[in-house]
């Protein structure tokens, strides 16, 4: 309940961010992982037990996540569309703009326990939305790692929480 007490109280702070500070945040984020490549290696590693091997594997593949998700971040925009694909159109525009859709849930599975959380996080920055991430049960500390490094990274207080559940509950 209070991680998404803050979710909603963060939305407004996470949607008025504008699209560099969001990629800002996402390629501090992605340095970040980068540098720490070795210690989520083996945190992946010691959490789910993968091999070492994969798990530095996962933690480049976390690294090019964010990155995209940056790339998205200054690409999201409005969009121009003629409507003249029917004579009523004709001379007319139509226009769009972008709406964070506000705060949302990510509930991830213990396979890739830092990338498929980045899948989540990357784009919810990228669009200006709050998230609440729930890791699965077995394998929450390389998700907590990256909800650290966001809040480092420059996310407002309450734009990312993270909720481990033991394995009875969650």
């Amino acid at each position: 309940d209070a991680a998404i007490v803050a979710a909603v109280s963060a939305q407004p702070a996470m949607a008025a961010l504008t699209r560099e500070a969001r990629a800002a945040i996402l390629e501090r984020m992605a340095d970040a992982v980068a540098r720490r490549q070795e210690e989520l290696g083996r945190l992946i590693q010691s959490e789910s037990g993968k091999p070492i091997t994969y798990a530095r594997i996962e933690v480049s593949r976390c690294v090019d996540t964010l990155r995209a998700s940056a790339d998205a971040a200054r690409a999201l925009a409005g969009a121009e569309i003629p409507l003249d694909a029917a004579r009523p159109g004709e001379g007319r525009l139509g226009f769009t703009r972008r709406f964070p859709i506000g705060p949302i849930a990510s509930i991830t599975p213990f396979n890739f326990p830092l990338n498929l959380v980045a899948h989540k996080v990357g784009p919810a920055i990228a669009a200006g939305c709050a998230n609440v991430v729930k890791p699965a049960s077995a394998t929450p500390l390389s998700a907590i790692r990256l909800g650290e490094i966001a809040m480092e990274a420059g996310v407002p207080r309450g734009g990312i929480s993270v909720v481990a559940c033991d394995r009875r509950t969650g």
